[in-house]
């Protein structure tokens, strides 16, 4: 695995208010990328199905998080982790909560 790619990660995960890998056709990582902008949350997303080292992108995922599967989302360099754990996050104002830095 890429030392350079993990770099490529973290700064992406710390540049960015909400981080989303995601996969352009996965039901799952649309269902929270809407959430994210009901929120008002400003976001980047990698659609791993569309880049080169995705596979390469999901497996360091897996070794950082414990988490396979997208959609994978960190708000605030915080992991968050699926569509369900962003929802629920939502829910009990986590995400807000992160956004606002309370």
């Amino acid at each position: 695995m890429s030392q350079a790619l993990r770099t490529k990660i973290l700064e992406a995960i710390k540049a960015n208010e909400a981080m989303v890998f995601s996969k352009s056709y996965c039901p799952f990582c649309v269902r929270a990328k809407q959430a994210l902008k009901q929120v008002g949350a400003e976001f980047a997303v990698w659609e791993l199905d569309k880049m080169p080292e995705g596979a390469e992108v999901q497996n360091l995922l897996q070794k950082m998080t414990g988490q396979r599967t997208v959609p994978n989302i960190y708000v605030k360099e915080t992991h968050i982790g699926g569509c369900d754990d962003l929802i629920a996050a939502i829910a009990s104002n986590k995400v807000q909560r992160l956004i606002n830095g309370k």
